[in-house]
């Protein structure tokens, strides 16, 4: 269209105005991080164990059960694109004891719960919105936990009602639902800090221990109700999940779809994990004694200091020419300026087996791998 042409009534009905950008694009409106499970940095499959962060970042898999199950990526989503986390039942466990549960839940960091306001009179509403999808129908449980302060929990029913078919699900979660109130000072409220805020946890199967009543807050382990199935009864059993958004308010808004790079970045808040190939730099360091102390520079600030985990075939390599030495052990001693920048992480390693010298001194650590295949890795755990 010629500039000439448009109108004033076009102007104003057509412009892109900084508050459609920012609604649209800007608002973080989601506290779930990587809800439409587009980042893996792990693995895509694994095993389930307890209180694991294995597979999709950012979602945990609780499971203390007598059975077992997978999770893994899976391209079967509610829209045909992007990727769901599949969990599968692979050994069967019929009868839940009173103290077994199955769920899968993440951790949300407490400084980014502070428009809850919770402990106040000012406590906000959440609404929660997800797809969901299994061949086992019946009730299941969604659970919040108020982790900072005074823990407060609330499990709250919802019903699969059509086998293998993506159903979306929408509740609404009062901060007074029940006696118990988090509008109150004694609730509590949510610290201004970088530990534990809020864990949103969906239910599998709960023993008895933790059965409390639907969309009710209480001070005991209440992470479910006694009407939820046992997923876990049959290795025929799916669960699939997507597109989970937690946000202020009790209105479900559209899905808020983040691009891969602002997705990722969040998510190497909580880990960071660099693959390698066959002689590639890692980081450069220099001699601490018989160790060595490497320069790791992220691309975001990590919540904490974080543990450190290698594959095999990460070497320190000197100066002299061909002297390279396997390290293993490596730690993170320390991060940028007093661990008060989160950008830097300083790494040691086991002693070497070539001591450092005034003429023989580590330059860096390299990846090498004495068949020419197979890649490793360096990875960084600052999970809640």
């Amino acid at each position: 269209m010629a500039l000439s042409t448009i109108g004033t009534n076009q102007i104003a009905s057509e412009a892109v105005t900084v508050p459609k950008v920012a609604d649209q694009v800007l608002s973080s409106k989601n506290l779930i991080i990587n809800g439409d499970m587009q980042c893996w940095q792990r693995a895509t499959a694994a095993t389930a164990a307890n209180n694991s962060y294995a597979t999709v970042d950012r979602w945990a898999f609780g499971e203390s059960t007598d059975g077992a199950y997978t999770s893994e990526q899976s391209t079967d989503t509610p829209t045909g694109t992007g990727f769901s986390v599949k969990a599968q039942v692979t050994t069967a466990d019929t009868s839940i004891a009173a103290a077994q549960f199955a769920y899968i839940y993440q951790e949300i960091e407490a400084q980014n719960l502070q428009p809850l306001q919770y402990g106040t009179s000012s406590a906000k509403t959440l609404t929660l919105s997800f797809w969901v999808k299994s061949n086992k129908t019946g009730t299941y449980t969604i659970n919040l936990v108020k982790r900072d302060s005074t823990a407060y929990l609330i499990p709250v029913e919802y019903t699969i009602s059509s086998a293998n078919t993506w159903e979306k699900k929408t509740i609404t979660i009062t901060p007074t639902a029940g006696s118990t109130s988090l509008i109150t000072a004694s609730a509590g409220a949510i610290a201004n800090d970088n530990g534990h805020g809020i864990q949103l946890g969906f239910g599998l199967a709960w023993g008895s221990d933790y059965h409390g009543t639907s969309n009710t807050w209480s001070a005991s382990s209440h992470y479910g109700t006694s009407n939820q199935v046992n997923w876990m009864d049959s290795t025929s059993n799916n669960f699939y999940l997507s597109q989970v958004q937690l946000e202020v308010g009790d209105t479900a808004t559209p899905f808020e779809h983040r691009s891969f790079g602002d997705e990722l970045a969040r998510c190497q808040r909580y880990l960071y994990r660099r693959d390698f190939n066959i002689y590639d730099v890692v980081c450069q360091g220099a001699a601490l004694g018989n160790k060595g102390s490497y320069c790791l520079h992220l691309p975001v600030s990590m919540r904490a200091k974080p543990s450190c985990s290698q594959g095999s075939g990460i070497y320190c390599w000197y100066n002299q020419a061909g002297s390279i030495t396997t390290q293993t052990g490596l730690a993170v001693s320390y991060m940028g300026n007093n661990d008060t920048n989160m950008t830097q992480a300083f790494i040691r390693a086991d002693d070497n087996s070539t001591a450092a010298s005034a003429t023989n001194y580590p330059l860096g650590l390299t990846s090498y791998n004495s068949s020419g295949s197979n890649s490793t890795f360096i990875q960084l755990d600052a999970e809640l």
